[in-house]
C-alpha cells in the first residue's frame, strides 16, 4: 500500500479461508488507486447459490468495484456516490449472469473507500459488515439486512439469541435478487491515526464480540491480526465453519 500524504499511512492486509466448505465463494481485495496516493478501495463478497454460482457473483462484484474505482477521480467525485454504482452495477451484472445459468447467484457487499484526506465511505447490502474502530474501540458498524437483524431491532431476541437462530442465514437485502439491494452508504469526515476499518463475512464476525475484534485490530498490525482473526474463527468454528473473508486497513503514523 502505497505511503498518504501528510504524516500518515495506510497498513493493510486481507484474509481468507474456504472453512469446511467444499467450495470458497467469499472473495476479497484491497486496492490502492492508480493515480492518487493514500486512496484505498477495500471490496469484499459473499456469494451464494449453487456449487460454481456464488463465486461467479462474488467475482463480478470484486470486478466491478475495480473497474468502477479506477475512473473514480477523488478530487471532484463523491466516494458515496461511487460505491452506490458498484452496488447496483454488480447487482445488474449478476442477474446478468443467473440468465445465462441454471444458478441463482447472489452475494453480499461490504466495501469501504479511504480518500486521499483520511475520508471514509462505506456501504454493504446483506450481512456481510464494516467495523469501525478508534484504537480498540468500536467506533460504529454497519447493520445486517437480515431476518434475524429485524428481528434484533424489533426487540423480540438479542444478539446472542439471533447467532443460534435457525434462520440466521436468511437476508432481507442482497446482490442479484428479484428486488434492488438496499443502498446504505455511511460517511466518516476523518480518520485519525490508530482507526481500524475492518470488512469482513458473516463467517468471521460470528465468532467475535466486537470488543474481542477491536483488541485484535488495535494490538496487532494488520497482517498479523488477519492471521489471528482467521486462526482463532477456524478454532472456534469446531469444524462446522463457512467460507471467511475479511479486510483490515489502518491509519497508521510516519513517525
Amino acid at each position: 500500500m502505497p505511503r498518504a500524504p501528510k504524516g500518515y499511512r495506510l497498513v493493510a492486509a486481507t484474509g481468507i479461508h474456504k472453512g469446511d466448505r467444499a467450495y470458497q465463494q467469499d472473495q476479497v481485495e484491497i486496492v490502492a488507486h492508480p493515480r492518487v496516493p493514500g486512496c484505498a478501495l477495500a471490496v469484499l463478497a459473499d456469494g451464494m447459490g449453487g456449487k460454481s454460482g456464488g463465486r461467479k457473483a462474488a467475482d463480478q462484484v470484486i470486478l466491478t468495484a475495480k473497474q468502477i474505482f479506477e475512473r473514480h477521480a477523488p478530487a471532484k467525485d463523491d466516494g458515496g456516490e461511487m460505491l452506490k454504482q458498484v452496488v447496483m452495477e454488480s447487482h445488474l451484472m449478476i442477474k446478468l449472469t443467473a440468465i445465462t445459468s441454471e444458478e441463482e447467484p447472489h452475494s453480499t457487499i461490504a466495501a469501504y473507500m479511504i480518500g486521499p484526506d483520511r475520508e471514509c465511505d462505506f456501504v454493504h447490502a446483506g450481512d456481510s459488515r464494516v467495523y469501525h474502530f478508534r484504537g480498540a474501540d468500536l467506533v460504529g458498524r454497519t447493520t445486517d439486512h437480515s431476518y434475524v437483524q429485524r428481528l434484533i431491532s424489533e426487540g423480540k431476541i438479542t444478539e446472542e439469541q439471533a447467532n443460534t437462530h435457525p434462520q440466521g442465514n436468511l437476508l432481507t437485502g442482497c446482490l442479484g435478487t428479484t428486488n434492488d439491494p438496499p443502498l446504505a452508504t455511511e460517511h466518516i469526515d476523518k480518520l485519525e491515526v490508530g482507526d481500524s476499518l475492518l470488512a469482513c463475512s458473516d463467517g468471521l464476525w460470528h465468532y467475535f464480540t466486537p470488543k474481542e475484534l477491536g483488541a485484535i485490530v488495535h494490538a496487532l498490525p494488520p497482517r498479523e491480526a488477519s492471521e489471528m482473526l482467521v486462526s482463532k474463527a477456524r478454532q472456534r468454528a469446531r469444524g462446522a465453519g463457512d467460507n471467511l473473508s475479511l479486510a483490515l486497513v489502518r491509519i497508521d503514523s510516519l513517525t
